[in-house]
């Protein structure tokens, strides 16, 4: 979702966004690739060639080679997007509704195309832009009166063959969710617009930002509800423009050989808290992450960090789990003299 960074970039993390439910990680969505390894080969490797090195450098954090080329799989851009925006005051039925439209897309091609949601605190009003302005009093009401409201951002594409019928389609997918009464909105804007939406939420900002992104498993979605949106970030009160993410992915779109380190849980969700302000307050905003991180410690909720940030070898270790030993082995054949990415401090 985020259109700020580069494709190498985001392959040797993952690729994430509110679309991974139906294709997977971007890193799920490639032909082949040119790598450099740490030994200085060029190498062109797929899933059929030279399949070891193709593997280990997806969401492999750029320690076994450069990505210098990536064949990517492409599809076709609709010129329209519905879309919607609702709002819940109850965390479960906000995750049931995910978790429910998120299963639509293995049944039926029926389905919405994008599936997100976010946090509305009263310290972040700059996501009220999605809103029509009438609406924002009646809006901020609900959020003084429970103080965390849910909003679920569904995407439906269409193009001008298929406009009469998307209402009608978009009106039955939503028939039976959950969502606070009348706190429907809907709106119809193009695709291009759509996919850079997360300019709009401080993505692009030019203030130093503070990051923090988590796969949590989708048994412990609702403990990070009430630890950390209730307990951490919202009692603090920490004064921001930013924005906090949560939605499903399925373990089934993402392929066990790569690098990356997930949740071993069929459903499991991004919880992602970005935060732009000035430098002064970033220190406040790091220690935050900190307490969340222990938190999930102390309540073994077996959390792996999107964009990881351990501080030591064991750390890493703990992170990578059962893929620790591949990608030791990998490590040792594709950048025996550890002159890649050693910042990260993932080998002593």
């Amino acid at each position: 979702d985020s259109l700020f960074t580069s494709v190498g970039g985001t392959l040797v993390n993952a690729g994430v966004g509110a679309q991974v439910f139906k294709f997977g990680p971007q890193i799920s969505n490639l032909y082949e690739l040119d790598v450099i390894t740490g030994k200085g080969d060029l190498v062109t490797c797929s899933e059929k060639k030279n399949s070891k090195l193709f593997y280990a450098s997806l969401g492999g954090l750029g320690q076994f080679g450069i990505i210098a080329r990536a064949r990517i799989a492409l599809g076709p851009a609709s010129t329209k997007v519905k879309w919607l925006h609702l709002l819940y005051s109850d965390f479960s039925a906000f995750s049931k509704d995910q978790e429910y439209l998120i299963s639509l897309n293995r049944k039926s091609d029926n389905a919405f195309d994008s599936v997100l949601g976010f946090l509305m605190m009263n310290q972040w009003p700059n996501l009220l832009v999605f809103f029509p302005t009438k609406e924002i009093p009646r809006i901020n009401s609900l959020i003084a009166q429970h103080g965390i409201i849910y909003v679920l951002e569904l995407g439906k594409y269409y193009d001008n063959t298929t406009q009469d019928q998307i209402d009608q389609e978009v009106e039955h997918l939503t028939s039976g969710l959950k969502f606070v009464p009348t706190f429907k909105y809907v709106q119809d804007v193009s695709y291009q617009n759509f996919q850079n939406r997360l300019a709009y939420e401080g993505n692009g900002s030019a203030e130093p930002q503070s990051w923090l992104n988590l796969f949590v498993p989708g048994s412990r979605i609702s403990d990070i509800n009430e630890g950390v949106f209730k307990n951490i970030l919202f009692k603090q009160n920490l004064t921001a423009n930013g924005v906090i993410v949560v939605y499903p992915m399925n373990h089934t779109k993402w392929n066990d050989k790569m690098s990356v380190a997930i949740p071993d849980e069929e459903i499991f969700y991004l919880a992602s808290v970005v935060q732009s302000a000035p430098a002064n307050m970033l220190k406040a905003f790091d220690d935050q992450k900190n307490q969340i991180l222990e938190f999930c410690e102390i309540s073994n909720i077996k959390i792996k960090q999107y964009l990881p940030r351990n501080k030591t070898h064991e750390e890493w270790i703990q992170h990578f789990g059962s893929k620790w030993h591949n990608f030791e082995d990998r490590k040792n054949e594709f950048d025996p003299k550890r002159i890649l990415a050693p910042g990260q401090r993932i080998f002593n």
